[in-house]
């Protein structure tokens, strides 16, 4: 059910403290709780509702989500810091202090997942407020830069004993969870030889390394056929068990340097291995993630226009005819000129003129050129929104995760350029009133 509309009472309470009796109303959250329009964003995600049912608490989730990525907290660490932060729960909508949290830490997931798409919505919010505070201006929505990422998810480095014995876990634990009596569980073998398959490695002794290996792969072996025996014929198990044993199966069947599709994790089958062309990390593992900001530095800073998860590690040309136009639309702003790199060289966008690629000749001089070799300012962009946000590691479930989290932290990156513009504006004021000579004060010294 829709929750009710938010509203302050503005009367005191004796048994509890007014928010806005005790902090600074003058700080950059209270500021920016102020400028977000919160009622826009109440009416857009509606629809999301059912007509019957407990009224939601949308304002709250909402507000957890944005401090989440301006702070880069954890799902429990802000719900943690919401109880002894009076500024957050300002923020979040509260009028008087609470000395508990009011809700579960799993609220923050279901939002998640029931918000989807509408994530959106709190990136061009974001550049609204930008817009509106004086931090990003119109002319500045004009020009872009396009990169892409990687987006590594949370999993360990894959390697053959590390998969299989994590196969072998995976099948062990689905089968106690549905009561499958297994003959054997192989947990206590495929330990050791997991633990002696790295000893070996590590030893340059790939000999015994292979062998161990083959232990792992014919302990999985046999883990299969023994499921498959056991749930044969029960409709309900064998549709359960019909994904682990899927990838189980591909897990000891994939070898080190086979072409096509490989597994990379049992719990997270949607990881990628990605190359970027890094000395420090020639393959990563997680998503590729499209980032897109404004190529002059704004007053604010340089804002995220545009971030999205590409599944299915695509070719970049491909992407940037998309991109652009999904761009266009966040921002209601066409783009006159976009600057990328050279891995977009092959692009398939309508208008390939307006499209500059980093090491061009033909057509680049002038302000072109100029803004041609402000491309590469798109990188410490990258490493903010990787070291001060959630893009350095994906914790979320599945491609909807990696999707969320990529625009969540794009958020909380405009929303941290916004505090700063914000915290900077009101320097300035005070500077100017006190160096003001309207507001020194005169004294009249006795003679």
């Amino acid at each position: 059910m829709r929750p009710k509309q938010h509203q302050t009472t503005g009367s005191a309470d004796l048994f509890r403290a007014r928010l806005d009796q005790i902090i600074n109303m003058k700080h950059e959250l209270v500021q920016l709780a102020d400028k977000l329009d919160w009622a826009w964003i109440d009416g857009e995600i509606a629809p999301l509702y059912s007509a019957q049912g407990r009224p939601g608490i949308e304002t709250l989730v909402i507000g957890l989500l944005l401090l989440k990525h301006i702070y880069a907290l954890s799902d429990e660490g802000i719900c943690d810091h919401w109880v002894h932060d009076l500024y957050f729960q300002y923020f979040t909508g509260e009028e008087f202090f609470r000395h508990e949290f009011p809700h579960e830490r799993s609220d923050l997931s279901h939002w998640r997942k029931r918000l989807g798409d509408k994530l959106e919505l709190l990136l061009a919010e974001s550049l609204r407020v930008a817009h509106d505070s004086g931090a990003l201006r119109k002319q500045d929505l004009a020009r872009v830069t396009v990169d892409t990422t990687v987006q590594p998810k949370n999993v360990t480095f894959p390697t053959d004993a590390k998969l299989l014995h994590a196969a072998i876990k995976g099948l062990n634990r689905f089968a106690r969870k549905y009561r499958v009596q297994l003959r054997q569980s192989y947990l206590r073998v495929a330990k050791q030889a997991a633990m002696m398959a790295g000893r070996y490695a590590h030893a340059k002794q790939f000999n015994r390394h292979r062998r161990q290996l083959r232990i792992l792969r014919s302990r999985l072996g046999r883990l299969i056929r023994d499921i498959n025996r056991k749930i044969a014929g029960q409709a309900d198990l064998e549709a359960i068990f019909e994904w682990p044993l899927t990838k189980a199966n591909q897990i000891r069947s994939q070898q080190q340097r086979q072409r096509g599709w490989k597994l990379y994790s049992f719990h997270a089958p949607e990881v990628e291995c990605i190359g970027k062309g890094k000395a420090s990390a020639p393959y990563e593992f997680g998503v590729k993630v499209s980032i897109v900001t404004t190529n002059a530095r704004a007053p604010g800073g340089q804002f995220v226009l545009h971030a999205k998860a590409l599944s299915g590690n695509p070719y970049d040309g491909h992407t940037l005819a998309p991109i652009i136009e999904e761009t266009q639309k966040l921002t209601g702003r066409a783009i006159e000129s976009a600057y990328v790199d050279k891995g977009y060289r092959g692009h398939n966008t309508p208008q390939p003129h307006c499209v500059f690629i980093s090491g061009q000749k033909r057509g680049v001089f002038g302000r072109i050129k100029r803004e041609l070799r402000r491309r590469s300012a798109i990188e410490p962009v990258i490493g903010h929104m990787k070291g001060d946000g959630h893009l350095g590691r994906c914790y979320l479930k599945g491609p909807a995760g990696d999707a969320a989290n990529a625009v969540l932290t794009a958020v909380g990156h405009n929303l941290r350029l916004v505090l700063a513009w914000l915290r900077a504006l009101l320097s300035r004021i005070l500077a100017a009133m006190l160096t003001s000579p309207f507001t020194q004060p005169t004294f009249n010294w006795a003679s």
